[in-house]
């Protein structure tokens, strides 16, 4: 009787459902895990804008109405293109990331981040952490 060397069919079966089980597992939390880091992006660039408005505003005693003003191409688009970018007002402003692309099919919950010249952020806390 000769000894083989090598896997059974049930061994491998067996490998193939832990890897299966993991896999189930870690996906989700890698999902979450562009999601938020997409999201991240989005407020980045909201700050920026406020920012580059206050500057706008110390310069010229009123809110840029259009984000060519500021320097930006208009709409802004973000550096990896999850967020949309735009700012309206003259005593106050408001900015709007809007999600786009595979960030707009995965954030619902923040698909647009909003920020006014008040520092009222929104739409809920969530989208800022």
């Amino acid at each position: 009787m000769q000894k083989v060397n090598g896997f059974t069919l049930i061994e491998l079966m067996i490998t193939v459902a832990i890897v299966g089980i993991l896999a189930s597992i870690a996906y989700p939390s890698y999902i979450d895990y562009i999601t938020k880091s997409g999201r991240s992006e989005g407020v980045a660039a909201v700050m920026r804008v406020a920012n580059l408005q206050e500057q706008y505003y110390l310069d010229n005693r009123t809110y840029a109405t259009d984000m060519s003003k500021l320097g930006l191409a208009n709409p802004f688009v973000t550096e990896h293109g999850h967020y949309s970018v735009a700012s309206a007002g003259t005593s106050s402003f408001t900015i709007t990331a809007t999600a786009q692309g595979s960030q707009a099919a995965r954030d619902s919950i923040c698909a647009t981040i909003t920020m006014t010249s008040a520092g009222v952020k929104g739409p809920s806390t969530e989208c800022w952490k």
